[in-house]
């Protein structure tokens, strides 16, 4: 078969993507085309407010991205689309992947027209976080009772008409078993670019004194929490890295303030977005992560964190115990307790953290491999398509 005659797939995303890809985006997309064998079409957001369209190892078709979350959602509800329609019928794509629920409820209007005029879609929906309260620990939404009410009302249309479900843990497969029982789950994590993380240390992980945060600062990742611990922490040569953009600009400036009301400003460092290589470089001169989330799915950093030999602190919600262990990868705690935050981060600077370094990188490799990442989407694409009814016959 030529690649011309290869079968289309379509991938729904609100992912931002920029031309050329990062290398670690690259990777992934190169990956899944060359292993699934299929001329992959991927929409999403552009960088700014110009549409684009490029293609890689796969092809991007990106819609204008405003600041304002509600035009966002207005754009992706209506441009999304009629340019999901579009592509299923010029460049006839029978199977769709929607990253989350809410994509998926566009997944599923497309499915019913195209229904109409006997063209059979198969549908598959991921689930990256628990879709239900995510998004009301990151930020203040106005009218929140109605958009929890519209966002559960999409969430249900989209799974009552998926073929198939990839949740990235066990904690998001129950969320979608409580939706829909019956539907088929091929549960595996998000992609890691192990190359980049997985490089030889220039130090043993004792040698370094900074403990890292990676992550978007908002309320939901409980940062505030964590500066209340690392106050506490009765090692005065500890420092504390936090990597991320300030997608909550009040909760951002907050955390600012707070460390320097802690005494912290000369211990706690903001070093904002990161590249992928930069913090893969980062990891790789620290001596552990921490994540002090109230929810996740199953956060790709901690594996990250592990082929860079870093033991994690980490509280224990959603998917994160399935990939940390306390004890030998790192610690769990519970969420928002100060005193069990800071009891672990002591450990980081107790115990033989080049054994522990060791051992979170052999876990990583056994966990995660982009052929199993390859072989996940291929087990997904054959439960979906096997329950799409065929075309009925005509004489």
């Amino acid at each position: 078969m030529s690649h011309n005659d290869a079968p289309r797939l379509l991938w729904l995303s609100s992912t931002r993507y920029s031309n050329p890809l990062p290398p670690n985006l690259a990777r992934k997309w190169q990956a899944l085309a060359q292993g699934l064998h299929r001329q992959i079409h991927v929409i999403g957001f552009a960088p700014g407010w110009r549409p684009q369209r490029f293609h890689g190892s796969v092809t991007f078709h990106l819609m204008p991205q405003p600041g304002v979350p509600l035009l966002r959602y207005a754009i992706i509800f209506t441009w999304g689309t009629l340019l999901t329609l579009w592509l299923v019928g010029r460049q006839r794509c029978r199977t769709l992947i929607a990253q989350g629920p809410f994509e998926g409820a566009i997944g599923a209007a497309v499915k019913q027209i195209t229904g109409l005029f006997g063209v059979r879609l198969s549908l598959c929906v991921e689930s990256h976080n628990d879709f239900e309260e995510a998004l009301f620990m990151q930020r203040e939404i106005a009218a929140a009772g109605l958009y929890r009410r519209l966002m559960r009302a999409a969430a249900r249309y989209a799974l009552r008409h998926a073929d198939a479900l990839r949740p990235v843990s066990g904690s998001a497969a129950e969320q979608l078993r409580a939706y829909t029982p019956t539907t088929p789950q091929v549960q595996f994590m998000a992609w890691i670019d192990a190359e980049a993380f997985h490089q030889p240390r220039q130090q043993p992980t004792s040698a370094s004194m900074e403990i890292v945060y990676a992550g978007v600062l908002i309320p939901r990742k409980g940062l505030h929490i964590l500066l209340d611990a690392f106050a506490r922490l009765d090692v005065p040569t500890a420092t504390l890295s936090l990597a991320g953009p300030p997608d909550n600009p009040d909760y951002a400036a907050e955390l600012r303030q707070q460390a320097q009301r802690l005494g912290l400003s000369e211990r706690v460092h903001f070093l904002g977005s990161l590249s992928q290589a930069q913090l893969a470089g980062r990891l790789l001169q620290a001596r552990a992560l921490v994540l002090p989330s109230f929810s996740e799915g199953l956060p790709r950093v901690i594996v990250e964190a592990m082929f860079a030999g870093l033991p994690v602190v980490a509280t224990a919600v959603s998917g994160v115990p399935e990939v940390l262990r306390t004890g030998e990868t790192g610690w769990l705690v519970p969420p928002q307790d100060v005193d069990a935050l800071t009891a672990a981060l002591a450990e980081v600077y107790r115990v033989d953290i080049d054994t522990m370094s060791a051992a979170a990188r052999q876990h990583a490799v056994a966990f995660f491999s982009s052929r199993a990442f390859v072989d996940g989407h291929a087990e997904l694409l054959r439960l979906a398509e096997s329950r799409t009814p065929p075309i009925p016959a005509t004489d």
